[in-house]
């Protein structure tokens, strides 16, 4: 999966003149700082009032807030990196790349478990409560982790294993391709990823139309679950964009070759920035309750 902006912004022969880079580089700062500001309000609102961190599902939510604003900060810094420096050390961008994979690996899980918990609270809700307690989130979040760790770790250790030490003092442009050049890598990812995202959908999917078969449809908590859901599911459409971005990259290159650097910089905005937007509006705009108390900290009013 590539996740980080550079991943598919330039290579040696489609480098901008400077005047497209700084638009670019000012366009994403300004877009990055934007998001990065309203997640910051969103997780300083979590923490300034206990009806949220004892809710499981807020406590799911920022989860997904702070994992987000973690890839975002870091996917804006490797695009400016790009351009900036160009090629960093190996070591350097083993650990940005394995940060990037992490947080973009488990926002796809974080959403699948929003939903389930989304499914429970139509469809069981005297069992809610006694099912989706805030010790069993933390533990499901801690299972999030874990989950991508065993997905992306093995990346690295094969890479410490079969690459010279000289390869870990090499300058390169910094790609999970470069940091973890191993082809057999490549093969695990073209086979489990499909797999993987296939399961997610499949349970977004299903904890959907079970709330649409479930619940009444005058059922207000049910209409609003049942949207919720759906919204989870364009922002996974929009995340799964970073697993097809390397092959639409390719046939853009032979296709608009004149026209290939601006296409992937319109990608990138498409698939790393446009779905953390997503997140804000699900919980911070339409449940009043969170918009309440967020409007505050966004207008910077006094105590209410």
């Amino acid at each position: 999966m590539n996740v980080s902006s550079a991943n598919v912004t330039m290579v040696t022969s489609y480098r901008d003149s400077i005047g497209k880079a700084v638009t670019k580089n000012m366009i994403v700062v300004i877009l990055g700082i934007s998001m990065i500001y309203i997640n910051a309000n969103l997780i300083h609102t979590f923490r300034k009032h206990q009806v949220f961190y004892v809710n499981p599902r807020y406590i799911l939510f920022i989860h997904l807030v702070v994992n987000d604003m973690i890839q975002l900060t870091l996917t804006v810094l490797l695009f400016l990196l790009s351009y900036i420096i160009y090629k960093i050390n190996v070591s350097i961008c083993c650990v940005l790349m394995l940060s990037a994979l992490f947080t973009t690996e488990n926002t796809p899980l974080n959403l699948a478990c929003m939903a389930v918990e989304c499914y429970i609270a139509v469809c069981f809700p005297l069992r809610h409560t006694r099912i989706c307690t805030v010790r069993r989130t933390q533990l499901l979040i801690g299972l999030i982790w874990f989950v991508s760790m065993c997905s992306v770790l093995p990346d690295f250790f094969v890479t410490l294993a079969t690459e010279p030490v000289t390869f870990f003092h090499m300058k390169v442009f910094c790609l999970r391709e470069t940091a973890f050049p191993n082809p057999h890598l490549i093969r695990k990812r073209d086979i489990t990823y499909p797999v993987y995202l296939m399961i997610i959908c499949l349970v977004i999917v299903y904890t959907y139309f079970k709330i649409v078969f479930t619940a009444k449809s005058t059922n207000k908590d049910a209409r609003k679950a049942r949207n919720t859901i759906l919204l989870h599911g364009v922002q996974l459409v929009l995340c799964m964009g970073s697993y097809i971005m390397p092959t639409l990259g390719h046939a853009i290159r032979q296709w608009f070759p004149k026209h290939y650097s601006d296409s992937i910089f319109a990608g990138y905005i498409v698939v790393q920035i446009l779905p953390r937007t997503i997140s804000p509006f699900i919980y911070g705009i339409r449940d009043n309750t969170f918009r309440r108390y967020l409007r505050k900290y966004l207008l910077c009013q006094k105590s209410m």
